[in-house]
């Protein structure tokens, strides 16, 4: 009789799986991943949203540690949000008190009542997010030494989501120093949604130990079936009014791509009496929980959401997703279409309602993309010197003081810190750290920037805007920034959408960020700071493909889309070929470059050609402005004598640098280089040099 890697596990978990979760057996992925994690190996489990990814670490996780009698908090579940960690510590508290173990959640919602019983009797399992590890780790109130000593392996989950951004070196850098605390390699698996590297991705979640054994776990087979479609309806209001008529008695999520629209859309469904729920991130924590709960419950409703619902927070059984615009990349649209078609009878979905022409564009490019199988690779933002800033402090506060000849020993050669020694350096001639013989510690400039509230400020990895909470009596609102505040009304009332309702503001507390509001009926416009950033050169591209005449395979268009295609087609006709970018002159004057390499490699190529460039421009994914006056063929042949200049970073202005977190702890040079390498393309910079380049005549 032959044997499943399921027999592997425990048998009281192999007994509940069957008898008390229902299951007939375990998933693929699920099966898949009990050897390599059972045995030890580092590993990445690879599953499109809802394929059991959970599981298929959490069992073989738990046997191990019966197996082998781990004892004290011997596993952490790291995620990105606090909302998913709370949405996932119910069931896996369920499967490990199935062998009489505890999992418990610390993040920063956590009460002190709950946190005081953690650290009286730590629980085997700690679900947490990065910044919530830090702050464990300099807390006056915790041995850290005795809590993790105790560490055999952590789970992270939405791993691709970390490995994208600055949380990622700094989740490395403090998984560094709990192996240090722990005194014994931690077993690393990670868990995450379709990625174009995941050989990559799993060698970067290892660190500096990339010579231990590892696994990427990922089940293949026929792709799911999708029902994907475009349309075209121009305006917030024309959304309202497509959603409000299709699909009604229907459960929709709706994306969005920033606070602003999803307030607007908020408002206009509930003009047309559309049950309607808001989720993003200016709303308070109270309040995005009571709509997704609220929401969960319901039938025929709607729930406007920002990325907040991307990750995988359970919001009921989905029928559908609808997406105004787009988002950035292909992996973000893969992660919303998943959240749909989890039950047997039905298949993944979304909508794309594009407001305008340009959204047409680009949800059609990105479409296209997709359809072709191509996925993102991703990759960490270069030279994180700032987290190598913060870790330095962090270790400091962490220990009393790092010492001078031995801090890099917590790190094991984490690239993070490749250039410790010049920022330790920075830091002790600051005052940031101050020399006690070979010892440095806490010193007083750290003092003045970062130490406020038991130094919160240095334990918060995110940059965000000044923000103002927004109160109705006692109950918290949310979230806007100051400028929203700030800004000139002409005398007329100040009035906010926020929660999709208006709001009469009535009093602000400057020195507290607080501001006062009661409802009203007047009209009010949602406004936060801050815009995402440009597209790739590869969805770029996808948008240039389609106006050469490709439609996205697998996509339904409506005959509004494909009539803004059209357009689309007819006004960029002199803007694209296959192979070559075009070289127009403007009425004015003004010499455009074509290129259709997205913002990063546009910045690029102007910071690498100064002589042809025109500086004084705001830079978009698809075209260049040429230095005024140019002649269009000598233009052409200065770009073909370009094509193996050296590719320079974009010069950054003091703001940009004021804006990367940590920023005063770094030499001004460094923090510059830090900021400048985060905006270069090299690649697609390249690739457009090496086109030929035609000349367009009107």
């Amino acid at each position: 009789m032959s044997s499943s890697p399921a027999d592997r596990l425990n048998p009281v978990l192999q007994h509940h799986i069957v008898n008390t979760l229902g299951w007939p057996g375990l998933r693929p992925l699920q099966e898949a991943a009990v050897g390599p994690v059972l045995d030890g190996v580092d590993a990445l489990l690879l599953a499109p949203t809802a394929g059991g990814k959970t599981e298929a670490a959490a069992f073989p996780v738990l046997s191990r540690m019966t197996g082998e009698g781990w004892a004290g908090v011997s596993v952490l579940y790291v995620c990105p949000l606090r909302a998913l960690l709370s949405n996932l510590q119910p069931r896996l508290a369920s499967y490990a008190a199935w062998l009489g173990r505890t999992a418990a959640l610390w993040h920063g919602d956590t009460s002190a009542t709950a946190r005081a019983a953690i650290r009286r009797d730590r629980p085997d399992v700690l679900l947490t997010t990065p910044e919530s590890l830090e702050s464990m780790l300099v807390s006056t109130s915790l041995d850290a030494h005795r809590f993790f000593a105790d560490l055999q392996a952590v789970v992270v989950d939405e791993v691709h989501a970390f490995a994208g951004d600055d949380r990622g070196s700094h989740l490395l850098a403090v998984l560094e120093r709990l192996e240090v605390l722990a005194s014994r390699p931690l077993q690393r698996i990670g868990l995450s949604a379709t990625v174009g590297n995941p050989a990559e991705l799993l060698a970067w979640l290892q660190g500096p130990h990339v010579t231990r054994r590892r696994d990427v776990v990922a089940v293949s087979g026929p792709p799911p079936v999708s029902d994907v479609t475009l349309d075209h309806v121009g305006s917030v209001e024309g959304a309202a009014k497509v959603i409000s008529t299709l699909h009604r008695g229907e459960k929709r999520l709706v994306f969005v791509d920033s606070r602003r629209r999803a307030e607007e859309l908020g408002n206009a469904l509930r003009a047309r009496e559309v049950s309607t729920f808001l989720s993003h991130s200016s709303l308070s924590a109270a309040e995005r929980r009571r709509s997704e709960e609220a929401f969960a419950e319901a039938r025929d409703c709607v729930i406007v959401a920002t990325s907040t619902l991307e990750l995988g927070i359970d919001v009921g059984d989905l029928d559908r997703v609808i997406q105004l615009g787009a988002p950035r990349t292909v992996a973000s649209f893969l992660q919303r279409l998943g959240r749909t078609g989890r039950r047997a009878d039905s298949v993944r979905n979304c909508l794309f309602l594009g407001l305008g022409l340009d959204e047409v564009l680009h949800a059609a490019g990105l479409l296209h993309r997709w359809a072709t199988d191509w996925v993102e690779p991703i990759s960490a933002p270069p030279l994180p010197r700032h987290i190598a800033a913060q870790q330095l402090l962090a270790l400091a506060l962490q220990e009393g003081a790092l010492g001078r000849r031995t801090w890099h020993d917590w790190w094991s050669g984490l690239s993070v810190l490749d250039d410790g020694a010049e920022v330790l350096a920075f830091l002790e001639d600051g005052g940031f750290l101050e020399p006690d013989g070979d010892l440095l510690a806490i010193g007083p400039e750290a003092e003045r920037r970062f130490g406020r509230r038991h130094f919160m400020e240095l334990l918060a990895v995110f940059t965000a805007p000044p923000e103002f909470t927004v109160l109705h009596g006692r109950a918290e609102v949310g979230m806007v920034g100051d400028d929203v505040l700030v800004a000139d009304t002409g005398g007329a009332p100040r009035v906010l959408l926020l929660g999709g309702r208006t709001w009469l503001v009535i009093h602000v507390d400057w020195k507290r960020r607080r501001c006062w509001v009661e409802p009203t009926d007047l009209p009010g416009r949602a406004r936060w700071s801050g815009t995402g950033g440009g597209l790739s050169f590869e969805i770029t591209r996808g948008m240039r493909d389609v106006l050469l005449g490709a439609n996205p395979a697998g996509v339904t268009m409506s005959r509004r889309a494909l009539a803004a295609l059209n357009e689309l087609r007819a006004h960029h006709s002199g803007d694209v070929a296959a192979g070559s970018t075009i070289l127009r002159s403007s009425p004015d004057g003004d010499l455009h470059w074509w290129t259709w390499a997205g913002t990063a490699a546009n910045r690029t190529l102007a910071a690498s050609l100064p002589s042809l460039v025109d500086p004084a421009q705001r830079f978009g994914d698809q075209v260049v402005r040429l230095r005024h006056g140019l002649d269009p063929r000598k233009a052409a042949e200065a770009l073909r004598a370009a094509g193996d200049v050296d590719l320079v970073a974009p010069p950054v202005n003091d703001q940009a640098v004021r804006g990367l977190k940590f920023s005063a702890a770094l030499p001004v040079e460094m923090a510059r280089r830090t900021v400048s390498e985060r905006l270069v393309d090299r690649s697609g910079a390249r690739a457009v040099l090496g086109e030929t380049r035609s000349i367009a005549h009107d």
